[in-house]
């Protein structure tokens, strides 16, 4: 019997949620995801050296400043690993900017035409946006203009159905973290099945399948094999390599848990959201609050730690 990676494979897009190419290539992921977190890590191994030594000689041959200097860096990393996965590459805007609709269009743009620069069309980049209703703004101006987004830090149905009526075109809830707060404030356990971020993408899942909605659901951040097991069949899985690992491992039988034919029976009511209604309901969500809250600030952070390495290479180059 093939590994359960491998029957994943045959019922859900597998996502490496790395900026290892090396891991990316043992495992035959399809898609790749970034964010500043992943680009950090990696350009602190030494097989990656090189990406961050060619962004500093870059950004000194051109007087480019640190942060353009930095995006450039991120950009040759999604280049790097369109060339080792088939699909799509997710590249996020800056964390800072998931307030602001303009500022994350104009980034988003800026982005996609960094890539086409590099050579990597935009139908094989996905730009990653914080699910704030700036961020779906935002979103639903890129859409339009055929850049497609992977609208991330998604902790609620309130934010997936605003995300899904803007024509995103994937919504990433965020298993891990969801599960970390219910633990942390109610102090369970929980099995695979009970477990609430494993719940949350289901539900998910059920209304969109059930409403007729083209987003694809991209379960994320997961924290055991377990949570991925329970949601196998949904769209989109992003997974460590550690995770992807032990499921190459596990030679068992793996249950199709998520099926088209079968959401509409549990799919919660369509939603109308308005900015009020929508704002009101995430306020209601604690945890999708802090949560989101909590994820734009880690995330912004990783992106000023990676901004200092490079600022302290130019400096050290020039």
């Amino acid at each position: 019997m093939p590994s359960k990676l491998e029957q994943l494979k045959t019922m859900t897009t597998v996502v490496a949620d790395t900026g290892d190419m090396e891991a990316i290539r043992r495992f035959g992921a399809t898609d790749a995801t970034t964010n500043p977190t992943l680009i950090l890590k990696a350009a602190r191994m030494p097989n990656y050296a090189y990406l961050l030594e060619e962004a500093v000689l870059w950004g000194l041959s051109h007087t480019h400043s640190t942060s353009e200097t930095t995006d450039w860096l991120t950009l040759r990393f999604g280049v790097e690993l369109s060339k080792v996965v088939p699909g799509r590459i997710s590249t996020e805007v800056d964390a800072d900017l998931s307030f602001d609709v303009d500022a994350t269009v104009a980034k988003a743009r800026e982005i996609i035409a960094g890539y086409k620069r590099l050579g990597l069309s935009r139908r094989r980049v996905l730009i990653k946006i914080a699910s704030t209703w700036e961020g779906i703004r935002a979103a639903e101006i890129l859409q339009s203009e055929g850049i497609n987004c992977n609208m991330t830090l998604c902790f609620s149905l309130a934010q997936a159905a605003a995300c899904a009526d803007a024509g995103a075109a994937v919504v990433s809830p965020f298993v891990g973290r969801i599960l970390d707060w219910y633990t942390k404030n109610e102090g369970k356990t929980y099995t695979a099945e009970t477990d609430p971020g494993v719940q949350s993408v289901s539900r998910i899942y059920s209304y969109y399948k059930a409403h007729g909605i083209e987003t694809e659901v991209m379960g994320a951040s997961f924290r055991n094999k377990g949570e991925i097991e329970a949601l196998a069949g949904c769209d989109l899985l992003t997974i460590s390599p550690e995770l992807l690992n032990e499921l190459s491992q596990d030679m068992g039988k793996l249950e199709r848990k998520l099926d088209p034919a079968t959401a509409a029976a549990r799919a919660p009511a369509k939603l109308s959201l308005d900015e009020k209604t929508f704002r009101f309901m995430l306020n209601e969500d604690a945890m999708a609050t802090e949560k989101l809250a909590e994820g734009i600030r880690n995330f912004a952070r990783d992106l000023h730690a990676l901004r200092e390495v490079v600022s302290k290479r130019l400096q050290e180059a020039a």
